[in-house]
């Protein structure tokens, strides 16, 4: 959806147009709960943070004035909504609800081994972005996952262009380095960095 469609949605929704709000929201709640979740990693709280976003859009549609992406203007909504949540959780709270790996292999057949191989790829994966700082972890999974580009990602987290090249390079750095040591420590191949580039 392009820049000119969600304008004329958010005209339609400024006159309180739920049929506009409701293709509005279709549109982009699952981009909202996919940044959320990367910070959040709580069902609950993600939608917490969809629908406080959300809302904020039919509350103030005129807020958005075209000056960038619409997608990169509600993910620094979805952003300080997310914060706010992230921030008010208990320090007992813990986030590792991993998948039972007997969900995974419910059967006996190769189809289960394979699947069992990519959950733990898949979970080596999360564990190496849970060790990244907030600010790292949120600036892959907007270049990556959200597809923003350097500009917009500095305009959401608030810093400049340049900074946000040296946080990508350094979560690469850092997330090689931690999929390198669960390889080496797991008995894969010996040069990590062969399996790796594959």
């Amino acid at each position: 959806m392009d820049n000119d469609e969600v304008l004329q949605l958010l005209v339609r929704i400024g006159r309180e147009d739920q049929g506009a709000f409701r293709k509005l929201y279709k549109a982009f709640s699952r981009r909202v709960y996919a940044y959320a979740a990367n910070m959040l990693n709580d069902h609950a709280r993600c939608e917490e943070v969809v629908a406080d976003t959300m809302y904020e859009i039919w509350r103030h549609p005129d807020r958005f004035r075209g000056d960038s992406q619409f997608s990169t203007w509600l993910i620094g909504i979805a952003r300080r909504k997310a914060l706010m949540v992230y921030r008010s959780r208990r320090p007992d709270e813990v986030h590792a609800d991993l998948d039972d790996i007997a969900d995974t292999t419910a059967s006996d057949t190769p189809d289960a081994f394979a699947e069992l191989a990519a959950k733990q790829r898949r979970d080596g994966v999360q564990h190496c972005m849970g060790k990244l700082s907030d600010e790292h972890r949120e600036c892959l999974h907007l270049v990556f996952y959200e597809g923003l580009g350097v500009a917009e990602v500095a305009d959401i987290q608030g810093c400049p262009e340049g900074t946000v090249k040296t946080r990508l390079f350094h979560a690469r750095q850092k997330i090689k380095n931690c999929l390198q040591g669960l390889l080496r420590r797991e008995g894969g191949a010996p040069d990590a960095r062969g399996a790796l580039a594959s």
